[in-house]
């Protein structure tokens, strides 16, 4: 039996990185239901998130049975793999602080493109149409930039209207005609911003989450690094 109580750290350490990675990943993805498609990457970053953290508690396996069998090459995979998965935590959290500039500016146009392209109206079943009407009426606002997106787009050219009912601040009320640009008919304020604060917002807050708990790694490494020397 490889399970013994003196080698817990090995399994507490990785359990406590497997739940914190669950929390991320289940924060993540209800953030990407109520947002829709302008959220998707954080689902993508919690599954990653929570991969690395299921790796840990299979690789704790390992480490706490090397450890009691004295087994020196169960205890140098334990220590490379860790090592990879501290570089590549240090390495996401590292390129997202970096390059968010970059993905924002990408991130606009390409909204604004598919948003012309893809949306069709208020109320409609296909799901880009149904998610942007979520995204407008939760956070109050029209659009990418603004109203102004919808000119000229698939949706202006099929109804001819300047702006979807989404966009209104009371939907059902006659004024919200496609047509009165009104500020006390419609929001005027876009929803990229409001998109972009809280998408900034949690890729900050995941990146400092991976960079700490990459350093409450490192623990684990030195101790497996001793051990892996001691049996030597």
């Amino acid at each position: 039996m490889c399970l013994s109580a003196e080698d817990s750290p090995f399994l507490n350490f990785s359990l406590l990185k497997f739940l914190d990675r669950q929390g991320i990943y289940y924060g993540e993805a209800t953030l990407t239901r109520v947002m829709g498609p302008a959220s998707t990457q954080h689902l993508h970053l919690g599954h990653l998130y929570l991969s690395l953290g299921c790796t840990l508690l299979l690789l704790a396996l390992v480490g706490w049975c090397s450890a009691k069998q004295a087994s020196r090459g169960g205890l140098l995979f334990y220590l490379v793999i860790l090592v990879i998965i501290f570089v590549v935590q240090i390495t996401v959290a590292s390129v997202v602080l970096t390059l968010f500039p970059l993905v924002r500016d990408l991130a606009l146009e390409h909204n604004v493109v598919t948003l012309r392209k893809n949306y069709r109206g208020y109320k409609q079943p296909d799901d880009f149409s149904a998610q942007w009407n979520s995204v407008m009426e939760r956070l109050k606002c029209c659009g990418v930039n603004n109203y102004t997106d919808f000119p000229g787009s698939s949706f202006s050219v099929v109804t001819g209207h300047a702006y979807p009912r989404g966009c209104c601040k009371s939907p059902g009320i006659a004024v919200c005609d496609g047509r009165n640009v009104s500020s006390s008919v419609i929001h005027q304020e876009g929803c990229f911003p409001k998109l972009l604060k809280i998408t900034k917002t949690q890729s900050y807050v995941l990146s400092w989450i991976s960079l700490g708990t990459a350093a409450m790694q490192l623990p684990g490494v030195l101790v497996a690094l001793l051990l892996f020397v001691k049996l030597g």
